[in-house]
């Protein structure tokens, strides 16, 4: 078993000990991570990067740790390959995003 799915197991048995699978249609899970976004958001108001990470690390941590974990809930039910998904969408953001266009440039693909 790789680390990945030990790691999916613990989530999983965390939510099936507490009974939460019933709370966790597609739709919740998906408010739930863009709640968990916000709260992670929450740590840098009114602070450049800098202040909120040295001020604010570890409920940054506490915080990416919940949009990862809602995350990966959401692919184990759905039977969504984490790594799959992630390096079909990195193809395609290299070609939305040609080296020779958007090295040091911040616009967005159709601006290039």
């Amino acid at each position: 078993m790789s680390e990945f799915e030990t790691l999916m197991d613990q989530i999983n048995q965390f939510r099936e000990e507490r009974d939460w699978l019933q709370f966790h249609n597609p739709k919740d899970l998906a408010l739930s991570l863009n709640l968990e976004a916000a709260e992670l958001l929450e740590n840098f108001q009114w602070k450049s990067s800098e202040e909120a990470i040295d001020t604010q690390l570890p409920e940054i941590k506490d915080e990416l740790a919940d949009v990862m974990v809602y995350a990966l809930m959401f692919c184990s039910d759905l039977d969504i390959d984490p790594e799959q998904i992630i390096k079909a969408k990195l193809e395609k953001n290299q070609e939305k995003y040609p080296i020779e266009k958007a090295k040091g440039n911040k616009k967005k693909y159709h601006h290039l």
